[in-house]
């Protein structure tokens, strides 16, 4: 799950809210972040999500497993006519009763919206990110939907998210999902060791904007591991060269969210959905990764996949 920009509190340091078993559900970053000064280089950085033994590397490998075991249940389902909240069940049955995890969103608070009340999140269509399963929601051909799904185990926390296609898609949502997923995996392939936060950003954005499309900006990724959201906030858009230096063992979601029209967003009453602003399609795709000596391990990849 993605973390919402709050400009109000953005020089505050992170904070966790305390209500188990995960961790916050937004983080804060700058709302001028594209005129922000480059962090200074420096070999460690305090309250970064990292790995530090093996145990550690086996348990978020083991959490991110089953977060991607999730997404490879759940496809048979996505078909039209079905609703979100079925959807939900579905996960939530699997999360808790066959892998025996935990799902970390729900009942989950940032302290100003109300609890979320569902396992995952089913975004259709316009809606970007977060938003919540509903019975009302029946999947239709042509929809294209994004599931969040993040799960804690012994735990840790593994966080990932899929695009569908309902049914029989349109070219222009087959194409955004799959610009989208290049976005991604160019992202993963900006990770290593002694790069920086704003490669990633850079190389998302200039494959998204080549292509016509724009990069929502009010949303990040996250540092996880033993807690939900951490530092660093990984921006999907930015400069090379610039923003903190990765180091091994450091473990983050990247998660672009790309719209086929401009890049504005707007949360809707419920406090959790957000929306594109003039209603045109928004796709993402997300993993949990960790930073290795030459590059990055995914550790939510799908078995479908086939990494660049």
């Amino acid at each position: 799950m993605n973390l919402e920009i709050r400009p109000e509190t953005a020089k505050r340091p992170l904070e966790a809210v305390p209500l188990p078993p995960g961790g916050a559900l937004y983080t804060i970053i700058p709302s001028k972040l594209e005129h922000a000064v480059p962090a200074p280089r420096r070999s460690r950085i305090p309250m970064v999500a990292r790995v530090q033994s093996e145990d550690e590397i086996a348990r978020m490998r083991t959490a991110g497993r089953l977060a991607a075991s999730v997404l490879e249940m759940i496809g048979e389902h996505v078909v039209p006519g079905v609703t979100t909240d079925r959807l939900d069940e579905i996960c939530h049955a699997y999360i808790v009763d066959e892998i025996g995890c935990i799902p970390a969103p729900l009942n989950y608070t940032n302290g100003v919206a109300p609890p979320f009340p569902k396992s995952i999140c089913t975004s259709v269509n316009h809606v970007v990110c977060h938003g919540i399963p509903s019975a009302r929601k029946v999947l239709k051909s042509g929809d294209i939907l994004n599931i969040d799904v993040t799960v804690i185990k012994d735990g840790y926390h593994g966080d990932t998210s899929k695009m569908f296609l309902v049914g029989e898609p349109g070219v222009l949502a087959e194409r955004l999902s799959r610009v989208t997923q290049e976005c991604l995996y160019l992202g993963i392939g900006a990770v290593r060791a002694g790069a920086r936060l704003g490669d990633i950003g850079h190389a998302i954005q200039t494959h998204a904007e080549s292509q016509g499309f724009s990069v929502v900006r009010e949303f990040c990724g996250h540092g996880i591991g033993r807690t939900f959201h951490d530092e660093p906030q990984v921006l999907h858009y930015g400069k090379p060269d610039s923003g903190m230096v990765l180091e091994e063992g450091m473990t983050f979601t990247i998660e672009p969210m790309i719209n086929a029209g401009k890049r504005h967003v707007k949360i809707l009453p419920d406090q959790w959905t957000v929306v594109t602003k003039d209603h045109k399609l928004s796709a993402q795709w997300e993993h949990t990764i960790m930073v290795t000596g030459t590059g990055a391990e995914v550790l939510t990849r799908r078995t479908e996949e086939t990494l660049p």
